[in-house]
Formats: structure tokens, C-alpha cells, sequence
């Protein structure tokens, strides 16, 4: 089959968008298109339960007239579609009040080069190969323990991508890139009741994940390490978040600095930059040009180009995490973060891993999972369900569930003790688990 009829001419596309725009009398237009394709597998009781093939493209188009602005989107990239996408958001446009923040981003903040970021790591998996996969991954899960009594599935999925941004100021930068995975969720059961947990791989290169096997059986030892799980000791006590669940920590952070955020004056950070808001040993930076990472990119969704900087230096915030749009209503410059973060990198603090960080710790909580909305950026009021492990003299006594941990993010972030070694690579946040001196501990 020609692949130029199942493989869609974005760059053209996004011309024909921009071309239309600037006939109809817009001052300034920007286009974005994707085309995706996949495919994922899941296998239940060792049967295959759902199997899938995406192949999805989409344009979507923001003209000004001014400092009006309007959009359209579309799934059709035939020139007629873009063009009646074109025309409606012009005519929304005309009609729309003006905004004296809007606009692209400026033209002299476009990304010039664009480094080879090894992001595009096709796999030729076949359905027979992902089924084989999904079901040896569930089968190592299933047969490790008698006790592992149910699956609520394993999964492998493969996809890759192409997206393509364009602007009138002459800007088109293209990302070709993929992302592979491999999952698997269980449910185990003794005298006492069931649980259930999981564990999964992600990764750019299909070579890097780690074995379907090895996910199986992560996932069953997670599971039944919940089972028995004992009451929880109320009261303030030190804090590990594994390393899988401190990201959400620092997604905190960056949902206090975010710029809408702050032009809203809806964050307990507004007109925090060049305070200490962590331990003076603290370093978060962004690093967006590491190869393989999941948050890698040339440059952000307004074809701003990125850069490494620290947001966290020596404990104090650098700075904030601004689009243009939100630089400009703060007076500011857009620090290339339309579309968020790039590879946020919370520095290890010490060489001890998980489990040296619970040695020292030596009484209180493992945080394994967090529940629920309660998370309040307006004044950092921090109040989450959670399930974990109780730890005394250093080691882990029995699971616990059903309880609640809670304090302030000002607390929390000035109350780390250590972010250990143990790095969790598998998503935008790249950090190990974390020790707090002390939060408030209930039984939910």
C-alpha cells in the first residue's frame, strides 16, 4: 500500500491552514496538527479480553484578528476541511472581544535548532507477539502465588506519533516520537479479604522496558504484600512517598507556579519567586533535552525553544512555569512551558535508597498510593486517603489502608528530610522516594 494514502502530510496541512488564514484577513494564526497510530492488548483470566488499533489524526487551528482570537479543530485534513475549519474560527474571531495578553509567542523566542532527542523508536509488534506478551506477563502474576486469586488484566501497548507546530511568524517544528508499555493488575486474597495492586513499564524504546515476566511478578509481590493489612496509629509521624507516588508531590509544586495560577492569584505560591520555599539542599530543575526521556522536546507547544533551568535552586524558587499568554498578564516572559513541563528533575539528596530512607525514618508511614481530591493550591491545605505500610524500628511492620495523611504543601515541602536514590524514570517526574520529618496520620 502507497504509505503517503495512510500517512497524512501534516506539514502540508498546517501550510494550507496558515495560507487560508492570512487570505481571510487574520493578523496572526497557528496550527497544530498530530497523527497517531497504536495498538494495545489486554489479556484477562488468560484469555484476550480487549484488543485495539487507534489511527487518529487532528489539526487544530487559533487565528487573531488583533488581539481577538478564536479556534477550530478538525479531523478531516482534506484542504476543504482546513479550510471551512479556518473560516469558522476567523468568523468566531471577527466576533470576540479582544484580549491584550493574546498572541503568539514572540518570534524571536522560536526554537532554531532542534537536537536529536531519540525519540522515535518504532516497534514491528505484531497482535500474535502482544497477545504471547500480555499473557506472559499475566500468567508470571497469576502462577506466583496461590494466594493471587483474580486479574483484572495485562496489557501491552505500541504507539508512535507525529506532531507538527506552525505559526505565521514562519515557525514549523515536527516530533516524531513512540511510547511503548507494559502493565499488569491483580488481585490477591486471604482469610482476611481481597486487594488488589499493580505495577507497569514505560519507556520510547520497546528494548528498554523491562521483561513482561518481571512485571507479572512485581505486580503479584505488590499485591500480596497489601493483604493483612493492620490499623493505623493516629498521630504526627514521619513520611516516606515511594518514588512511584512522590512525583505527585512536586506535581503540586508545579500547579502553584503554573502561570494561570498566579495571574489569578489562586496559588499559596503568588510572589514567592526568590523565597525559600524548600530545605536549602533541594534542587529541581528541567532538563527537556534528555534522549529516551518521556518529556523531551525541542520546544514547547508555541514553538518556544526549550532550555534546562532550575525552578528550585539552593531551596529557593527560580522562577515560575509560564506560557506567553500568562507572562505577559504577569509582566513577565514566557519560560517555555506551553504544554507544561519538560523532564521535571528533583536531584537525589543521598545515596540511600528506599530502603535505607525507611531505616531511617525508623517509626511511621509508607505512602504507596494516594486517594481522592484533597489538595487545595489556594492555600496549600493538603488533606489525601492513602494506603502504605506502618514501619517501626526501622522496618515494615504490616500494610495499612483506609487512612489519611495531612499538613500543608508549605509544611510538606519545608519538612523534607532526604529524596533518596532509587529514581522512578517512567513518567515527567523524575524523583526518588521522599522522607518528610512528620505529617498528621488518621484513620479515615
Amino acid at each position: 500500500m502507497n504509505q503517503a494514502l495512510i500517512e497524512p502530510n501534516l506539514e502540508q496541512a498546517a501550510e494550507t491552514a496558515l495560507e487560508q488564514a492570512k487570505k481571510l484577513g487574520a493578523s496572526a494564526a497557528e496550527a497544530g496538527l498530530s497523527h497517531s497510530k497504536g495498538l494495545s492488548v489486554t489479556v484477562r483470566q488468560r484469555e484476550v479480553e480487549t484488543l485495539e488499533h487507534n489511527n487518529d489524526t487532528g489539526l487544530g487551528i487559533t487565528v487573531y484578528f488583533g488581539q481577538s482570537k478564536a479556534s477550530a479543530s478538525t479531523s478531516d485534513l482534506s484542504p476543504d476541511a482546513i479550510k471551512e475549519a479556518v473560516q469558522a474560527a476567523c468568523n468566531i474571531a471577527r466576533h470576540t472581544q479582544g484580549d491584550e495578553a493574546a498572541g503568539l509567542a514572540d518570534a524571536s523566542l522560536m526554537a532554531k535548532d532542534f537536537p536529536e532527542l531519540s525519540l522515535y523508536h518504532p516497534w514491528e509488534l505484531s497482535v500474535d507477539k502482544a497477545i504471547e506478551l500480555a499473557s506472559e506477563c499475566e500468567a508470571a502474576g497469576l502462577d506466583f502465588d496461590s494466594r493471587i486469586s483474580n486479574s483484572e488484566g495485562a496489557t501491552v501497548s505500541s504507539h508512535t506519533g507525529k506532531r507538527v507546530y506552525a505559526n505565521s511568524h514562519g515557525f514549523m517544528g515536527v516530533t516524531d516520537s513512540s511510547r511503548h508499555g507494559l502493565s499488569a493488575s491483580l488481585i490477591a486474597r486471604d482469610e482476611r479479604g481481597m486487594q488488589r495492586d499493580f505495577w507497569f513499564d514505560m519507556a520510547r524504546d520497546a528494548a528498554d522496558l523491562n521483561t513482561a515476566s518481571s512485571i507479572g511478578i512485581r505486580a503479584a509481590q505488590r499485591t500480596l504484600s497489601r493483604l493483612g493489612a493492620g490499623e493505623v496509629k493516629t498521630g504526627a509521624y514521619p513520611v516516606v512517598f515511594a518514588a512511584d507516588v512522590a512525583p505527585t508531590l512536586f506535581s503540586q509544586l508545579i500547579s502553584g507556579i503554573r502561570g494561570s495560577a498566579l495571574y489569578r492569584n489562586a496559588s499559596f505560591l503568588v510572589d514567592k519567586q526568590g523565597e525559600q520555599i524548600f530545605p536549602s539542599f533541594m534542587h529541581i530543575h528541567e532538563q527537556p533535552h534528555l534522549l529516551k526521556a518521556l518529556g523531551s522536546a525541542a520546544f514547547d507547544a508555541e514553538g518556544v525553544a526549550t532550555a534546562n533551568r532550575d525552578i528550585i535552586r539552593d531551596g529557593v524558587l527560580q522562577g515560575y512555569v509560564l506560557d506567553s499568554y500568562s507572562a505577559r498578564r504577569l509582566g513577565l516572559t514566557t519560560t517555555a512551558n506551553a504544554g507544561g513541563v519538560h523532564n521535571l528533575s528533583v536531584d537525589s539528596t543521598t545515596d540511600a535508597d528506599f530502603d535505607a530512607l525507611v531505616r531511617q525514618m525508623e517509626k511511621g508511614i509508607i505512602v504507596t498510593e494516594t486517594m481522592g481530591m484533597g489538595v487545595n493550591i489556594v492555600n496549600g491545605d493538603y488533606s489525601q486517603g492513602a494506603a502504605g505500610f506502618w514501619v517501626e524500628n526501622g522496618e515494615i511492620q504490616y500494610p495499612v489502608d483506609e487512612f489519611t495523611i495531612a499538613s500543608s504543601l508549605q509544611d510538606m515541602f519545608k519538612g523534607i528530610v532526604a529524596v533518596g536514590s532509587d529514581v522512578d524514570v517512567r513518567g515527567n517526574i523524575r524523583c526518588g522516594s521522599v522522607l518528610l520529618d512528620r505529617m498528621m496520620i488518621a484513620a479515615a
